[in-house]
């Protein structure tokens, strides 16, 4: 159905080359595939190879018209579509699965030509989807889609959502409706740009483009954040083109693009570049590859040299992410989870390995329990496979929340932590730690102190750590726990009194810096306390000012309609109706001046009770100092 087209226009270009007129080729396809004009530029060799073709014969022209028009009589020939009836039946399983999960009844449908969008709609229109189909292309000029946007022009009048932009806000509009009443979108490749479909967790590929980038920025319109469920993607393959088939298996096992929880890496995908080389390759295969022994044998080849490269890549990438960065910036790069575990895992799992000592197995994973350290043995923690976090389902879930590692930390919490020199390796293969790089070759003090403060009825408690040098050097930030996390082992101690003065005074000035930032936070608590009681007061006042105003309007017609009364009787009423609303009006008034004197007796407990709990009360509990050296 598309290709008819194309095959149309392309005869038309010859035509018009016979007859010396001009027609451009790259505008007459572009109204049908979008994108055509970028995927040119990108292809611009072949773009240009393809140019030069123009300068032919007229014979050898007049034959590729009627060869092309040949292809173009076997394209429209075509009544019942196969690839379309699979569609159908995709469908109907895709949402039986979907309700099944109780998730939102939505499908995307993506394809490359518009003309193939207009084939799926007269499909799909006369089925149980057809009401709720919305097209979006790259103009969306349509008629139902200005229909959308009129509506949503209406619905948002006044609002920001109305950018002014009619491109963009004809997007959000079709985006929307889709959200709130579509179950179908069917999508050009303009589809797969800048929206969000978080709602949608149903993504077919109806042509699926040889760019595994492309491919995943598709599927990256429905898998992001704030989706609830899982991302479930349909592609359509001809199973019997041997080369469709090896296009799948590549961008399936080696680009990874449709299995897991995250998809295709970012490390897979930018070893590949824009992915244009990886389409000229296939492209090559296909103009090529005369059978399919040869189909195999390319695609082999591509596949190992895909292979290599990626492998590379990766590779590259991680020698210089662990060679040139600090262990604070690998920390925040996704690579290897054996190497770089979330910091507070590590910690535990390092913890716990230290407790249990001999009775657990230990692997990259977690560990196995064989037998529970005696102060444990009266309680039901069970024995078996520990995982953090947990990958198979026969597995304890181990966290700081679990009885094992609450035990472990209540007990790590008692040990006596006498004085002791340590002496630190430092190894840049596990990581480095360029402000500790100063300091190799040297030792000093390190001391570990746990301060409680009591204020304003809150308690915080905070561990400050602090580090010096023999020679008086202070180690900043949080240098002395990075020191801790490496290598030790325990030498003789010989204490350095010399430095023991200035480390106290490293120790103060660091105590009064988490001092003052509590204050800090504790005077803004009090600023906030005293802005609500004014808020409040403020609203409770414009209340009965507007209370007082109404009155006093009421008071005003009152009077007008006393004064026009007929008769004595009448006057007598309304009189006495004036008389009771200003009696309410001057109730009201007093009211103010009493509401304003509660609130300032508020305000003057509100301080009272607070400058009870401004004194600071800190406690201090030295848990460890240490000698330490750096080798």
């Amino acid at each position: 159905h598309a290709i008819a087209g194309a095959l149309g226009t392309m005869c038309r270009r010859l035509q018009a080359l016979l007859e010396q007129t001009e027609l451009d080729l790259t505008q007459a396809l572009e109204e049908d595939f979008e994108g055509l004009d970028e995927t040119l530029e990108e292809w611009r060799e072949d773009h240009t190879e393809n140019n030069k073709r123009v300068m032919q014969t007229r014979e050898s022209i007049q034959s590729e018209i009627d060869e092309l028009q040949q292809f173009q009589h076997l394209a429209t020939r075509i009544r019942d579509n196969a690839k379309g009836q699979a569609l159908l039946t995709a469908l109907d399983k895709a949402f039986a699965e979907l309700n099944r999960l109780q998730a939102p009844r939505k499908a995307i449908i993506f394809t490359e030509s518009r003309r193939t969008q207009n084939y799926l709609l007269d499909l799909l229109k006369n089925t149980f989807y057809g009401e709720g189909i919305v097209l979006f292309n790259g103009t969306n000029t349509d008629e139902r889609a200005q229909e959308i946007y009129k509506e949503w022009i209406q619905q948002h009048q006044g609002s920001d959502r109305i950018s002014g932009s009619k491109t963009a806000d004809t997007r959000a509009a079709l985006v929307d409706y889709f959200r709130d009443h579509g179950t179908v979108m069917i999508a050009t490749e303009a589809g797969a740009e800048g929206i969000n479909l978080q709602f949608c967790s149903l993504v077919i590929n109806y042509d699926l483009p040889w760019n595994p980038q492309r491919i995943e920025q598709r599927i990256g319109r429905c898998h992001r954040y704030g989706q609830k469920f899982d991302v479930v993607v349909v592609n359509f393959i001809n199973k019997n083109n041997p080369a469709d088939e090896r296009i799948y298996e590549l961008l399936r096992d080696k680009f990874q693009l449709f299995e897991g929880v995250f998809g295709a890496s970012d490390e897979v995908l930018g070893a590949i570049g824009s992915g244009v080389d990886f389409e000229r390759r296939i492209a090559d295969i296909y103009r090529h590859c005369r059978d399919s022994q040869q189909i195999r044998d390319s695609f082999e080849q591509l596949r190992l040299e895909l292979s290599t490269e990626i492998s590379d890549a990766m590779l590259k990438t991680r020698e210089a992410l662990f060679e040139h960065f600090d262990e604070k910036v690998l920390e925040r790069v996704r690579i290897d989870s054996n190497r770089l575990r979330n910091r507070y895992e590590r910690i535990l799992l390092d913890l716990t390995q230290t407790a249990l000592n001999h009775k657990a197995d230990f692997d990259q994973d977690g560990f196995w329990l064989n037998e529970l350290p005696i102060e444990l043995q009266d309680s039901a923690i069970p024995l078996g496979r520990y995982e953090l976090p947990r990958r198979s389902p026969e597995a304890h879930l181990y966290r700081v929340e679990h009885p094992l590692a609450q035990q472990i930390i209540q007990q790590a919490k008692n040990y006596p932590l006498k004085a002791a020199k340590l002496t630190f390796t430092y190894s840049p293969d596990e990581g480095r730690v360029t402000t500790l790089e100063n300091v190799r070759n040297q030792s000093g003090l390190l001391r570990l102190t746990l301060i409680t403060v009591q204020m304003l009825g809150v308690q915080e408690q905070h561990l400050l750590m602090v580090a010096i040098t023999r020679e008086g050097f202070v180690l900043e930030e949080d240098d002395p726990e990075r020191l801790l996390c490496m290598p030790a082992v325990m030498t003789e101690l010989s204490p350095l009194t010399n430095i023991s003065t200035e480390l106290d005074a490293v120790f103060q000035r660091k105590k009064q810096h988490c001092l003052a930032d509590i204050n800090q936070r504790n005077i803004g608590y009090f600023q906030q306390e005293i802005e609500k009681l004014e808020a409040w007061a403020d609203d409770l006042k414009l209340k009965l000012d507007h209370e007082i105003k109404a009155l006093d309007a009421e008071i005003k017609e009152t009077r007008k309609t006393a004064a026009a009364a007929q008769t004595l009787n009448e006057k007598l009423n309304w009189q006495k109706h004036q008389r009771e609303l200003e009696s309410k009006r001057n109730k009201l008034r007093r009211e103010i001046f009493d509401r304003q004197d509660h609130i300032e007796a508020q305000r003057d407990e509100l301080i009272s009770a607070l400058e009870k709990q401004l004194t600071q009360q800190v406690q201090e509990e030295q848990l460890f100092e240490i000698e330490w050296e750096l080798v």
